[in-house]
């Protein structure tokens, strides 16, 4: 999961998402306080007014307010709602009974007598937000007046949407992640069918990815398209040069065997054996490269051959051979069981596996097939000594000969075993008493 797309992708939404609605509650509590402190301002604008209609001079020229503000927040003591006047000639204070015996500090006067908002200390120390006016009347006397409220109103009123605000938010989180993992899926559903596709290709059922994949991901499907061409053509030149270097050393090796014969008749025996093993080693290597040749790069997942068809050439060769001559042959196979591997390569198994048999068979050999939903199951049997259970690993090896009269060159096995695991088969002996049976498990595919 480390390396994972979908949880990269899924892990960068969540943290944006995280980031962004978090920026966002503080411009959100920043916006809301704005509001609330305007609305604050609005409404001491209003009792300011109201105070101000209130005041006025006496005849023997004190300041004084003519009545109550409407408000009754203002008779209690210590309310958090203030208002207090001020004489600019004698700096007199008429005050609202909430400040008690406290008076509200003011800053410099306004010019013009302009509304102005501002922010004091109120008489427990508290912050409170304030709107102050300078009066002047007909006779040039003046006073200013100030109304104010306790800041901790805001802020209550600010934590409470605050309280409201982080479940909403979390909500939304939660809402925008789950979007954005259906999105990312959906999004994402396409390389699943690039997988597949990948999956049959190295399965060999296809020989190409069949995908229509995303404009982003189509390019990358066809060059690996291109690849597999490319090692298609590679592989055909393999087994040309391969066909070639057969053909090449076939006439030469032929040669070698009848200077061999020459050389037995004249009684060299040791000189005979001594070129024959380095005859049979080149035969090894040859055998080898080819089947190396065959197998590389790869196989073709639309493969198919029948195998009856297969088993009867191959039998019918190996009858023509002294041995095959001694022995009866059996063929179990219906017409229509279709191996999944090419006619070559399966002549190339059961030649093998035939060949071996009738080496070691007394009396029959018999090669049978059958087929069910998920695999083709051929067996070779004989009814020779069968293959000790400790041997049959070794027997699997290149160059090994269990029987060293019978003059193989020790690769069938070998080779058997490369050709059925390119194809994802299996190969399994077992002793049948007596003699041994040989099966092959070729999966079926698409």
């Amino acid at each position: 999961m480390r390396n994972s797309i979908r949880l990269r992708l899924w892990s960068a939404a969540a943290i944006s998402i995280v980031i962004a609605l978090g920026i966002a509650g503080v411009g959100l509590r920043y916006l809301f306080e704005l509001n609330v402190e305007r609305r604050v301002v609005s409404e001491l604008t209003v009792d300011l007014n109201e105070l101000i209609g209130a005041t006025g001079f006496a005849g023997d020229g004190r300041l004084s307010v003519a009545s109550t503000l409407s408000d009754q927040r203002f008779a209690i003591p210590l309310s958090g709602h203030y208002w207090q006047v001020e004489d600019l000639a004698t700096h007199n204070l008429v005050r609202s009974r909430s400040l008690w015996d406290a008076t509200l500090a003011l800053p410099g006067q306004e010019a013009g007598g302009e509304l102005r908002k501002a922010e004091l200390t109120g008489p427990g120390g508290e912050l409170t937000v304030a709107v102050i006016r300078t009066i002047t009347d007909a006779d040039g006397r003046a006073f200013r007046a100030v109304v104010a409220e306790d800041h901790r109103n805001v802020e209550v009123s600010v934590g409470e949407y605050v309280r409201d605000l982080v479940p909403a938010l979390m909500v939304l989180a939660v809402a925008l992640m789950g979007a954005f993992f259906i999105q990312i899926t959906v999004g994402l559903a396409p390389l699943g069918g690039l997988r597949v596709a990948v999956r049959d290709v190295i399965a060999q059922r296809k020989a190409r990815l069949d995908v229509v994949a995303p404009s982003e991901v189509q390019p990358l499907a066809d060059e690996i398209n291109r690849l597999l061409a490319a090692q298609e053509k590679a592989l055909s030149r393999a087994r040309s040069r391969a066909t070639d270097l057969a053909h090449g050393l076939k006439t030469p090796l032929q040669v070698l065997s009848a200077d061999i014969r020459t050389l037995r008749n004249k009684g060299e025996t040791e000189l005979a054996d001594e070129i024959e093993k380095s005859a049979g080693a080149i035969h090894r290597h040859v055998e080898r490269e080819l089947a190396r040749a065959r197998l590389a790069p790869g196989v073709s997942g639309d493969a198919a051959c029948l195998v009856r068809e297969v088993a009867t050439g191959v039998v019918a060769v190996v009858k023509r051979t002294p041995k095959g001559k001694q022995l009866s042959f059996a063929i179990d196979v219906a017409e229509d069981v279709i191996a999944p591997v090419e006619e070559g390569d399966l002549s190339e198994i059961l030649g093998n596996l035939v060949e071996n048999a009738t080496r070691f068979a007394k009396s029959q050999v018999h090669v049978s097939a059958s087929a069910n939903a998920g695999e083709v199951i051929i067996k070779v049997i004989d009814d020779g000594p069968g293959i000790p259970e400790a041997a049959r690993n070794a027997a699997l090896l290149r160059g090994v000969q269990l029987d060293s009269t019978g003059g193989g060159s020790g690769l069938g096995l070998a080779i058997v075993s490369d050709i059925v695991e390119a194809y994802g088969g299996r190969l399994a002996m077992a002793n049948a008493g007596p003699g041994l049976v040989v099966t092959i498990y070729l999966p079926r595919h698409g």
